[in-house]
């Protein structure tokens, strides 16, 4: 992976406000391949359940299919994510979403994304398919 772009996307990362405001953090990317992690905060991110918000942990996977999309250098942008939801977090666990290409067309990408808890107990699982635009990230100097 070109480092100016892995520096680009890390920068990007860390100063973007959505992942800020829910604590996440880019811990690997690498060429297809990206894990982000954010702990599971019941006063901000519970439903009416008392349990995690599925939004919550849908931002989790899109946080690392938007970082993985990117790994090219090039925009990518979500066409379609088909999440199912298998179990969820305690206070506090630590959420991991981890994002691999599967495949990778001129056009499209796919990618699966796993989210677990720090015991490895899977939480969701998805699948997302990427429009690739060709375009250069805009965030690159």
């Amino acid at each position: 992976m070109d480092p100016k772009v892995k520096a680009a996307i890390e920068n990007a990362v860390k100063t973007e406000p959505f992942a800020r405001a829910l604590g996440m953090e880019l811990m690997e990317l690498d060429e297809d391949h990206s894990i982000v992690e954010m702990t599971y905060v019941p006063e901000k991110m519970a439903n009416i359940y008392r349990r995690a918000h599925g939004g919550a942990v849908f931002a989790l996977i899109d946080e690392a299919f938007e970082t993985v999309c990117q790994t090219d250098g090039t925009i990518a942008v979500a066409l379609n994510v088909n999440v199912t939801y298998v179990n969820s977090p305690e206070p506090g666990a630590r959420l991991r979403a981890e994002a691999v290409q599967v495949n990778r067309t001129r056009r499209t990408a796919l990618y699966d994304i796993r989210v677990t808890d720090q015991e490895g107990r899977l939480m969701a699982a998805c699948q997302a398919l990427a429009f690739r635009t060709g375009k250069p990230i805009p965030f690159l100097d």
